[in-house]
């Protein structure tokens, strides 16, 4: 391989792969798409010169130039093309006009075995005219469109992504030297800021080559501050990526566009076609969002089509998508130089869609957690469908840095009502996975912006729900206070089912401190509070943090009435999460009790429950699963089987919490 040319046999393996399967009695075309600077014209040639024995009649090769300067001299014509191509297979008289050129072009190479390179297509029009009808020719075409067009005349496509960062490093390494190996952590993050493109990482090489004393982290620090890989990255003083994603994106229509700049504003590298119809501008979206969801995304399918098409967009799955690293910035950039109105409007509309989506995944896995009253919100755009507790689960993990991107844009914006709404219907995304800055960050500034608009209903939902992640990360004195500050409100207003909640807080902080008189107390005052207003839900919930008291207090016969209560009660409400809680434990109690055999058969159904993707998945208590399953075998003596459980509930509090990972090194000590 040459120093260009690195990491790319499984590419011309591929090749070789759909050359070998085309039938041999028709022409055949293949067309390799890509975004600019891939390197799809070096495999072409490298791919076209292993088979150069192939082609006894010659290779023929022309530069389409569909992304040439904007000086008037591209795309190159078809007939001009053609005329070179007659040229030289030595044609004495060469007619005029396309037509008859590609005609002549057809029956001269019909019994000849030929190779033809067309670089740089710029669209299935232009290269139409240009292919052969010879079944042993090849044509090669290289485009940063797909032309799937082209697929009416037999074509097959071949789509060729950056390289490996095994490969992206050692082409890093020709101007980096040592330094790559010695940095190796920085050298792969200046790979992913390439977006491991041979350009881009060609450029930052040769900077490294040019500049023998910077260290790699430095090149990092420059490449990821603004304006980033696209404009720091130059040849002769021009920004060559800047300049080649402009040509692609001056050749778009006005609708996709439009849609490309305002998706580079949005806090996020994952779309979706639902996400996409809310941000699209008036003239791409449906003047109404009464229609059904599906069909209110398939309006923006065009646009989003013409970028796929374009490579500016690739498809990662059934409408969702992402953007490359460096297109992702230039789409950026470009959304940035709008008015301020647009960019407001763009990101207005990203929190109708995040508030619309997360309440469908709050109905599915909280189905009894919604105030009343306050969904007027919830339906300016049409939501991405979620079909389940895996689907609605998912979403909310990997949209988790989008929607805090929501809320504080809320906040920032004076969006009040808005903030603290998107906060509160994402109650599934703190419990679920507890990410306690973000749950602690989110809280704060929904509590302020309940107040700023005079929710008093969000107000006190706010804080008792913010009490929880307090309490989660230890801060039991300022949930205490949080807590209190509900109570407070609660007397004030007159609303009992606010002060069962901020009572059944400052119950569970007394659990958590081991003051277990006044945890009773606080449980049993809830308890009554919601059996008083017909809260079902909230009553279960109040008698099983009951049981949890009576077990930590020992009384395990009164643990276990209370538990099976709260079982049988959550059920029957359809909160399979919280039921499946006091399943687990509901089993810890009765392995505490000395009756392991049925103790460990709940304990190991709660922890299948919290494990499969269904309403009730949690890793946190999956973990506390095995580690009571790991408890209850080390008091029977069974040491090999209890050290497994440890472990496997170890590695999955490592992702979670620190505090249980120190608990079960202990315990993994002890045997």
């Amino acid at each position: 391989m040459t120093a260009s040319f690195l990491g790319r046999e499984t590419d011309l393996g591929c090749l070789d792969a759909l050359r070998s399967r085309h039938p041999v009695h028709v022409p055949q075309v293949l067309v390799v798409s890509g975004l600019s600077g891939v390197g799809k014209t070096t495999l072409a040639i490298h791919w076209l010169h292993r088979h150069i024995g192939s082609f006894p009649d010659g290779h023929l090769h022309a530069d389409l130039g569909a992304h040439s300067p904007a000086d008037g001299s591209g795309p190159v014509p078809a007939d001009a093309v053609l005329e070179a191509f007659l040229v030289a297979l030595g044609v004495p008289s060469i007619p005029v006009g396309t037509a008859q050129r590609s005609a002549l072009w057809r029956s001269a190479t019909v019994d000849l075995r030929l190779a033809v390179l067309l670089d740089d297509a710029a669209s299935a029009a232009q290269v139409r005219p240009l292919l052969s009808a010879g079944p042993s020719v090849l044509t090669v075409v290289t485009s940063r469109a797909r032309l799937t067009e082209l697929s009416v005349e037999g074509s097959r496509g071949y789509q060729l992504e950056g390289l490996s960062t095994d490969a992206a490093l050692e082409l890093l390494t020709l101007g980096g030297g040592a330094r790559v190996g010695r940095e190796r952590q920085a050298a792969r993050e200046v790979v992913r800021l390439c977006g491991r493109l041979p350009l881009a990482v060609g450029l930052a090489s040769a900077h490294l080559a040019l500049r023998p004393h910077r260290s790699v982290s430095t090149l990092v620090r420059y490449l990821s501050q603004e304006p980033g890989a696209v404009d720091t990255l130059r040849v002769n003083g021009e920004s060559v990526i800047r300049t080649a994603l402009d040509m692609s994106y001056r050749l778009l229509p006005p609708d996709p566009a439009k849609l490309y700049r305002r998706m580079g504003l949005l806090p996020t590298d994952r779309y979706d076609l639902f996400m996409l119809a809310a941000i699209a501008p008036e003239d791409v979206r449906p003047a109404s969002f009464g229609h059904r969801p599906e069909t209110v995304a398939r309006a923006t399918d065009a646009a989003v089509h013409t970028l796929v098409e374009a490579n500016l967009l690739k498809e990662t799955g059934p409408d969702t998508y992402e953007f490359h690293t460096l297109v992702q910035s230039h789409a950026r950039q470009l959304g940035e130089e709008r008015a301020d109105a647009e960019r407001h409007d763009v990101l207005d509309r990203l929190v109708d869609w995040c508030l619309a989506t997360a309440a469908v995944a709050e109905d599915i896995l909280a189905p009894g957690h919604r105030l009343p009253g306050y969904d007027g919100l919830l339906h300016a755009v049409a939501p991405t469908p979620l079909n389940g507790p895996q689907e609605a689960l998912r979403w909310l993990d990997t949209r988790r840095s989008t929607l805090m991107s929501a809320v504080r844009h809320c906040a920032r914006e004076g969006r009040y009502a808005h903030c603290w709404r998107l906060t509160d219907v994402m109650w599934p995304l703190f419990l679920r996975f507890r990410p306690a800055e973000l749950w602690i960050e989110a809280h704060h500034l929904g509590l302020d912006a309940a107040r700023r608009c005079g929710a008093r209903a969000g107000e006190g939902r706010m804080l008792t729900s913010g009490a929880i992640g307090l309490r989660a990360a230890g801060a039991y004195a300022e949930a205490a206070q949080w807590y209190q500050q509900a109570l407070d409100m609660a007397a004030d207003d007159g609303d009992p089912r606010l002060q069962a909640q901020a009572v059944n807080g400052l119950g569970h902080i007394c659990l958590l401190t081991h003051r277990l008189d006044d945890a009773r107390e606080y449980f049993e005052t809830a308890l009554r509070l919601r059996e008083a207003i017909g809260y079902r839900r909230g009553a279960a919930l109040s008698r099983r943090r009951l049981g949890e008291t009576l077990l930590a207090a020992g009384d395990m016969p009164g643990a276990a009435r209370c538990l099976r209560r709260a079982l049988h009660e959550l059920r029957s409400l359809g909160e399979d999460y919280e039921a499946t809680r006091a399943l687990a434990l509901l089993g810890y109690a009765l392995c505490r009790a000395e009756d392991h055999e049925r103790g460990v058969r709940l304990l190991r159904q709660a922890e299948l429950g919290f494990h499969a993707d269904g309403a009730a998945h949690s890793e946190h208590w999956e973990g506390r699963c095995l580690e009571w399953l790991g408890a209850a075998a080390e008091a029977r003596g069974d040491r090999a089987e209890a050290a497994l459980l440890y472990k496997a509930a170890r590695k999955l509090f490592r992702r979670l919490d620190l505090t249980d990972v120190g608990r079960l090194d202990e315990a993994l000590r002890r045997l």
